[in-house]
């Protein structure tokens, strides 16, 4: 990567999540921890919420050199204080960058403290449809129709979401979730079962994620009743539902979140991926992380009807569909059954381990690392770039 860099400094990448870094590991991570080897990174979350009596700010290293920097502020504080103190967070942040400065946009709630800021390279990495989310601020649509005016380059979680946004923006690229094979794939080997799950008995049918109103929870509960003999395994934190409405079965068991170190060990011990995602206005564009992520596992998966799991996964018949409870039970018999079969296994995981080996998050930040290049030159260099057009 070629920098024009200002006193030989690294370049600086300021991400503007409204996500938690220590909440799980997923898109963000896997991409600013891959930046992180050419840019000092800085995370700045959404504020947290305390008993503090003025606003404040903490800031914590994490492994790959990134820095997270959460503003605080006392409870009950009014939106113009606290767009204020996020603004004096993010301008002392600034202040010290001494390369090239990239603002990185995860959401556009960040916009009313940050676009006073004249950056080197402004990116959103569309990965959610936020506004459809439980509880988006009604601000949310104009703020990210201004987002996509003022980034030089847009990136989308996935095929449905670019295709919805490709008309928004000119220069708008799609990046689905994409894999760390390694990682996953420690899974197929066999690895040490769980304590927690350890004492199940097999079939285990298992769910790794977050708990929202993404998920069906209907569903799990009633694949938990159709099939008592089966052990439905669901891990993952809560969000912006009430653990206590969760369904309860003898053989549904909450085992809450886990780290991302841990995962194959439990994938390791399953013996068919679930994902129960509702059909709603939160799950229209998403483009499930965990869906490879089995795959690499080498863990049959069903999954319900989501566009982007349809498509690839399911019209290449690598992961199973299915609209309701009973297709769901019927769909893992058939996975169960193959998985027996160890011909048809092989012939699977063929199939799969040729598809994943078309893509990686290092090739996924790669290309974006690329495409960043040329926003950033088209920039610099806007004379030279309409001189190249005649």
């Amino acid at each position: 990567m070629d920098f024009a860099v200002h006193n030989g400094a690294r370049p600086t990448l300021i991400a503007l999540s409204h996500l938690r870094w220590d909440f799980v590991f997923q898109r963000p991570q896997h991409l600013l921890t891959r930046a992180a080897r050419t840019y000092d990174v800085i995370v700045v979350e959404e504020p947290a919420h305390t008993d503090a009596a003025v606003p404040g700010v903490e800031v914590h290293d994490r492994e790959h050199g990134i820095r997270v920097v959460q503003p605080i502020l006392p409870h009950g504080t009014d939106t113009a204080t606290a767009v204020n103190h996020q603004r004096t967070v993010l301008d002392g942040l600034v202040a010290e960058a001494r390369g090239p400065l990239t603002l990185w946009f995860y959401t556009p709630m960040a916009l009313p403290f940050a676009r006073h800021l004249e950056p080197d390279l402004i990116v959103f990495d569309k990965m959610d449809e936020l506004a459809a989310f439980a509880g988006a601020p009604p601000l949310l649509k104009a703020l990210e129709a201004e987002m996509l005016e003022r980034a030089d380059v847009v990136f989308t979680g996935g095929a449905a979401m670019f295709r919805a946004s490709a008309d928004r923006h000119a220069n708008i690229h799609c990046f689905p979730s994409s894999i760390d094979t390694k990682h996953f794939g420690a899974a197929r080997a066999g690895l040490p079962d769980p304590k927690d799950q350890a004492a199940l008995p097999h079939p285990r049918i298992g769910f790794f994620g977050v708990v929202d109103e993404r998920m069906d929870t209907a569903l799990v509960g009633e694949i938990a009743r159709l099939r008592p003999d089966w052990q439905v395994v669901m891990i993952g934190p809560t969000a912006k539902i009430d653990p206590a409405h969760l369904p309860q079965a003898p053989n549904l068991h909450w085992l809450g979140g886990k780290g991302y170190a841990e995962l194959p060990a439990y994938l390791a011990n399953w013996d068919v991926g679930f994902m129960p995602f509702a059909l709603n206005d939160a799950t229209r564009f998403i483009s499930p992380t965990k869906t490879p992520e089995f795959l690499a596992a080498g863990l049959p998966v069903v999954s319900t009807a989501i566009t982007d799991v349809v498509t690839p996964y399911g019209d290449m018949g690598l992961v199973e569909i299915a609209a309701d409870a009973p297709a769901t039970v019927a769909a893992i018999e058939r996975l169960l059954a193959r998985s027996a079969d160890r011909a048809a296994r092989a012939q699977w995981l063929e199939r799969v381990d040729a598809h994943l080996a078309q893509g990686s998050w290092d090739q996924v930040w790669a290309d974006m690392a690329a495409l960043m290049d040329a926003a950033r030159a088209a920039k610099t260099f806007p004379r030279l770039k309409e001189t190249a057009r005649v």
